[in-house]
C-alpha cells in the first residue's frame, strides 16, 4: 500500500489498526513545519527537540485514547498542541534563569532547496540570520503572528483560532510587525540582500 497517497484521516485509521508505517508517514508530512515553528519560539535546538517529542507523544496518546476527531485538519490540531507546549515552556522558563544558547539552527537545513553555490548559500545564511534577529526584536504578540504565518505557514484564520484572538487582531499584529521591522531596518541601516 502506498501510504503517501492516503489522507491524514486514512493514515490515522490505519495507524489505529496497528500500522506503525502509517504513523511514520503522518509524522514525515508534518514534522518539518511543526519542528520549525517550535524552534522559532524557543530558539534552542535541545528544547525544540524535547518539545517536538512531547508533542508527538501527546498526539499518539490522544489518538490511541480515541479522543481525536476528524473535524479539523490534523496539521492544525498538531500545531495547536505544539503552540500550547511552547507557551507552557515559555511560562516555565520565566520562572527560572534564562541562558541564551548560540544560534545553531539554519532554516535552509529543513527546507528543500536546489543546490546553490557557496556564495549564494552565504548570502542566504546572512539574510535569514538578519531576518531572525529582526523577528526576535518584535513584541511577543507580533513575533508570534510572524512565526505562525511565515514559518508555520498558517492562515490568518488559523492563527486567530490558535491564539484565541479575532482575525482582525491577528492581521493588525502582522501589520504592526511589518511596520516595526521596516522601522528597525531603516533606523539601523540593515541591508537584507
Amino acid at each position: 500500500m502506498n501510504m503517501t497517497m492516503l489522507s491524514d484521516k486514512e493514515l490515522i485509521n490505519i495507524y489505529l489498526n496497528g500500522s506503525e508505517k502509517a504513523f511514520q508517514e503522518l509524522l514525515s508530512r508534518h514534522e518539518e513545519k511543526i519542528y520549525t515553528s517550535i524552534y522559532m519560539f524557543v530558539k534552542n535546538t535541545e528544547q525544540a527537540e524535547d518539545i517536538f517529542q512531547e508533542v508527538f507523544i501527546k498526539i499518539i496518546k490522544t489518538l490511541r485514547a480515541g479522543k481525536y476527531n476528524h473535524e479539523g485538519k490534523f496539521g492544525q490540531w498538531a500545531m495547536r498542541i505544539a503552540y500550547n507546549m511552547c507557551v507552557d515552556n515559555f511560562r516555565k522558563s520565566k520562572r527560572r534563569p534564562q541562558i541564551n544558547p548560540t544560534e545553531e539552527f539554519d532554516i535552509f537545513e529543513v527546507l528543500p532547496l536546489e543546490e546553490d553555490n557557496v556564495e549564494t548559500e552565504l548570502i542566504k545564511d546572512e539574510t535569514f540570520s538578519k531576518i531572525r534577529h529582526l523577528v526576535d526584536l518584535l513584541p511577543p504578540e507580533q513575533r508570534e503572528v510572524v512565526i505562525l504565518r511565515h514559518y508555520a505557514e498558517l492562515s490568518f484564520k488559523e492563527i486567530a483560532q490558535l491564539t484565541r484572538v479575532s482575525i482582525n487582531t491577528a492581521l493588525g499584529r502582522m501589520r504592526y510587525a511589518l511596520i516595526n521591522m521596516r522601522k528597525i531596518v531603516e533606523e539601523k541601516n540593515v541591508v537584507l540582500n
